[in-house]
């Protein structure tokens, strides 16, 4: 069986969950079919990539016209789908391709939803008027799927509510996943001493884009009541937007002027890095508001990190309250809209359930082995690749 996995991310562009969730997929899958990847960008030396697009140059760089160049680029990408015997989708910007690939080829068409467009409003304000294609392209492709794949139950009954024209019996859930031997404890301190980060002071960590629904701005807002002989760690990758960048920056400097010890490291660290970090880490903090998923907590617990995370979305059927770590209760302000309808409020319990960790390091340590052994039980990608390639076989006739 040959299986066209088509995405916008694929190393070394990879930006977000979506885009470690292709590629480590695409190489677990190895063991069971034969995969072509499509994605955008430059040409990649990867032998699993058979086709990489650069979206058509001549659009205006304008918000609406990065959603025409991702369309520009799903035409290539379905042609180059052509011998497959099915198309794998991921995320809105390369499923309008699947959906073309399965009629000029007639073959199946998987789609995996990492997040949903409707519940991400905020995006607004990146793609403007584009965030109404982008809607377009994704409800066009889940309506249109032969299956969709959820990567939590919450996300699952999300698919389902925000788009109720999706048959249910086509909607199963096939959680991410994590490769437990590049994501283990590093005791090595150079990442640290590099850093300038002192490995001796306890510090509460968090990593992600600067994005509305990773939480920046409620954990800023809690790092004020945060423990102050605790040091804070925060990994930023490209802010959505110049002004939420410069509204980040804003917030981290009040937070600078009133505490020691807050180290902000811009730009997305090598994984080796990262899991360096991790590992020293005495808490890692998921204030999102919006999370189907959350790969980073598995990467964090896989580290025996504890987890202080928001229960968001997909997070706590990750997260286990009391045993991995410990879940913030979350009240979204209202259906479309998953910011919190009390900031404030949501802040504080975040600093008070961060300092309810620190203070006991013996149970912090304890979480994070039992983080560890969670990943190690229920979330690696073999174990995904298995499933979905038992999908894959169900959707093609025998014979």
């Amino acid at each position: 069986m040959r299986v066209s996995l088509l995405t916008r991310e694929y190393p070394p562009e990879v930006y977000g969950g979506a885009g470690v969730h292709v590629a480590e997929l695409a190489r677990a899958l190895t063991d069971h079919v034969e995969v072509r990847v499509g994605c955008f960008g430059a040409a990649r030396r990867d032998p699993l990539v058979a086709a990489s697009v650069e979206p058509w140059s001549a659009l205006p760089p304008t918000p609406e016209g990065s959603a025409l160049r991702a369309l520009s680029a799903d035409l290539v990408l379905a042609a180059s789908a052509e011998g497959s015997d099915l198309v794998h989708s991921h995320t809105w910007y390369a499923n309008l391709a699947g959906v073309l690939a399965k009629r000029l080829w007639g073959v199946p068409h998987v789609v995996t939803c990492h997040s949903l467009e409707p519940l991400r409003p905020w995006k607004v304000e990146q793609l403007r008027g584009g965030y109404a294609v982008s809607s377009w392209a994704e409800e066009t492709a889940l309506r249109d799927a032969d299956a969709v794949v959820a990567v939590s139950a919450g996300m699952r009954d999300d698919v389902l509510s925000s788009y109720p024209g999706v048959d249910p019996d086509r909607v199963l859930v096939i959680p991410n996943g994590i490769d437990p031997d590049r994501w283990s404890p590093d005791p090595g301190r150079d990442v640290l001493d590099r850093l300038g980060i002192d490995p001796d002071r306890p510090y509460v960590m968090w990593i992600g884009r600067v994005t509305r629904q990773k939480g920046i701005d409620h954990l800023l807002a809690a790092a004020a009541g945060i423990d102050p002989a605790t040091a804070l760690v925060l990994c930023a990758g490209a802010a959505d937007t110049p002004e939420l960048a410069a509204e980040v920056t804003a917030a981290v400097e009040r937070l600078r002027a009133g505490r020691g010890g807050v180290h902000w490291v811009d730009g997305m660290l090598p994984r080796g890095d990262v899991v360096q970090l991790l590992s020293h880490a005495a808490v890692f903090v998921c204030p999102s508001t919006y999370e189907p998923f959350g790969l980073i907590n598995l990467e964090a617990m896989a580290c025996e990190v504890p987890v202080v995370a928001s229960a968001a979305g997909g997070i706590p059927e990750i997260v286990l309250d009391g045993e991995t770590g410990r879940l913030v209760t979350y009240r979204p302000r209202g259906e479309g809209d998953s910011s919190p309808a009390d900031p404030a409020g949501f802040a504080d319990d975040l600093a008070a359930t961060v300092n309810e960790v620190l203070a006991d390091p013996d149970r912090a340590r304890a979480m994070g082995r039992a983080g560890r052994r969670r990943v190690l039980e229920r979330f690696t990608w073999a174990a995904v690749a298995e499933r979905t390639a038992a999908l894959y076989r169900s959707l093609i006739p025998a014979g």
